[in-house]
């Protein structure tokens, strides 16, 4: 199993570079990784892996346990035209209780219970058989002595009469299927009378007279070792388990399903078995009740955060074995000990930097340079507080490596970030929204780098409004800080409610929406404890 490396929802290029990063360096070193992304990429981002030639990332939904990760029973499947008897026998091999049925292209066409089976043994109707020849030579474990239909279908008799009586009262045709051990004239009778099928028992043999005249009168013959009892028993077994398919429309459950929506469905048909299906409808298993808790979590490395809100959908139902990140310690905890590394510099990227080199594994030109974006972005080009001499050098060396000059290719992209041409009030904001808990209430910061405030403050009642509307449920203060990278600062819009908020947090005596702070830059080391230390005063 490949394990996902990703950053934190609503991406930003540390998060997505560091996946990509991390993966290529655990991948040289015999590792089986993924870097994934929880959302779309922004302009930066997009900017930085296509100037660098790196494949954006697949998009992961979500780690909760899916059906496709429960270790059910992938074999037990039998074709509707198996005997009772095959099927019958793989359900003891398997050790099922029941088992679904397939056609020839392998859609589920119903689900057969040992209960049905054992049901039709008593009472069902044991003169009646719709099967194939090969279903009952193996299901009387016999010798084909002449075939001329694939097909048997028709009415079982046994002769237990006496010779004259058997040809004076029973009148045979050719739907018969007859079972008869060493009584030569019935056996001609039977040859005569063209029946569908001749099973001869007690490992006698077809005296050569009378096997031509099978052979001329295209009759079936099949030698059974068994006595004439045993073998009607047996030819029984030999029907089509479609026959006693008494649920051709079976509760299933998707393969892509989730594992607790299988679990609600369980309990409220309270069914043991359930047949596994894909989209077309193909049978892929069957999966116990009992065996709901046995599965596969999927493994997990996170980088750039290590808080719950911010990770992905499920990430509870995961096996996290790594954490590489620069910010405070999150809510995530794990049942295991797991490498956490995490330091006080400006990017995630800057440690794994630090990794390729403790590992002494060659960065090539292409990961230099997504590492280097990624630095440039989180540090704001080395003007943000959060900067530190790691950051820098490390920028250094990864800018040889790239061959880039740092403040050319700085430039660039920021300026493809800052558009938000065509972006929608909603997506702006939600771009790069994180939350934070404040005991039972909750603190939204919003930030966006861009060099078009114009653009946004011409629509800045729409930015309130949704803000408005963010904030709506527990949240104390919901606000958007649009950072000028070259002015280094940046512009507030908030929340109606969250006035006296900001301006107490920022000591401003003139507070509007739009307000401009200069040198406020870091969401991390200036927007998040500013705000927290004024919220936490007041719940």
């Amino acid at each position: 199993m490949q394990t996902f490396i990703f950053g934190h929802r609503n991406p930003d290029t540390d998060s997505v570079c560091a996946s990509i990063a991390l993966s290529y360096l655990l991948n040289e070193m015999g590792g089986n990784t993924v870097a994934k992304v929880l959302g779309h990429l922004n302009n930066e981002t997009k900017f930085a892996i296509n100037y660098f030639k790196i494949k954006e990332p697949d998009y992961l939904n979500d780690t909760k346990v899916k059906i496709k990760d429960l270790k059910y029973n992938k074999k037990a499947i039998a074709h509707e035209d198996d005997s009772i008897y095959d099927a019958f026998m793989f359900m003891q091999k398997e050790g099922v209780t029941a088992i679904p049925l397939v056609d020839l292209k392998k859609h589920l066409t119903g689900l057969v219970t040992l209960k049905e089976i054992a049901k039709f043994l008593i009472s069902g109707n044991k003169e009646k058989v719709d099967t194939s020849y090969d279903n009952i030579v193996n299901s009387i474990n016999g010798i084909a002595l002449l075939q001329f239909d694939d097909i048997i279908k028709g009415n079982v008799m046994v002769a237990s009469f006496q010779s004259k009586t058997f040809h004076e009262e029973v009148e045979l045709t050719n739907t018969d299927i007859l079972i008869v051990g060493d009584r030569y004239k019935i056996l001609e009778y039977a040859i005569e009378s063209k029946v569908k099928l001749i099973v001869l028992t007690g490992n006698h043999v077809l005296p050569s007279k009378l096997l031509k005249k099978a052979e001329k009168n295209k009759v079936n013959v099949i030698l059974s070792k068994f006595n004439s009892l045993e073998t009607a028993n047996k030819v029984l077994l030999s029907n089509r388990i479609k026959l006693i398919n008494i649920n051709s429309k079976p509760v299933t459950i998707n393969s892509k399903a989730y594992r607790t929506d299988f679990l609600d469905l369980a309990s409220r048909v309270g069914h043991t078995n359930y047949p596994i299906v894909n989209n077309r409808n193909e049978c892929l298993g069957l999966l116990k009740i009992t065996n709901a808790d046995n599965y596969t979590k999927q493994k997990v490395i996170l980088v750039d955060h290590n808080s719950l809100a911010q990770s992905a959908i499920g990430i509870e139902e995961a096996e996290i074995i790594e954490i590489i990140d620069h910010h405070n310690l999150g809510s995530i905890g794990t049942n295991v000990p797991i490498n956490f590394r995490s330091m006080p510099v400006g990017c995630t990227c800057t440690i794994i930097y630090n990794m390729f080199v403790e590992k002494k594994v060659v960065i090539p030109k292409d990961i230099a340079g997504i590492m280097l974006s990624a630095i440039l972005s989180d540090t704001l080009i080395f003007k943000s507080p959060t900067t530190t001499e790691e950051d820098v050098f490390a920028a250094s060396k990864l800018a040889k490596i790239a061959r880039v000059d740092v403040k050319e290719y700085g430039y660039l992209m920021f300026k493809a970030a800052s558009s938000v041409s065509g972006m929608s009030v909603n997506d702006l904001i939600n771009q790069d929204f994180k939350s934070y808990s404040i005991g039972n209430n909750m603190l939204g910061i919003a930030q966006v780098m861009t060099m078009d405030f114009n653009d946004i403050e011409a629509e800045i009642d729409k930015y309130v409004e949704k803000l408005d509307e963010l904030s709506s449920g527990n949240y104390l203060c919901c606000a958007l800080f649009i950072t000028d990278v070259y002015k280094n600062g940046s512009y507030v819009i908030y929340n109606s409610k969250a006035k006296d908020i900001i301006s107490d947090a920022f000591d401003l005596n003139e507070v509007y929406e739009g307000v401009y702070i200069p040198d406020l830059v870091s969401r991390k080391k200036q927007m998040l404890p500013a705000l927290l230390e004024v919220l936490q005063k007041r719940v």
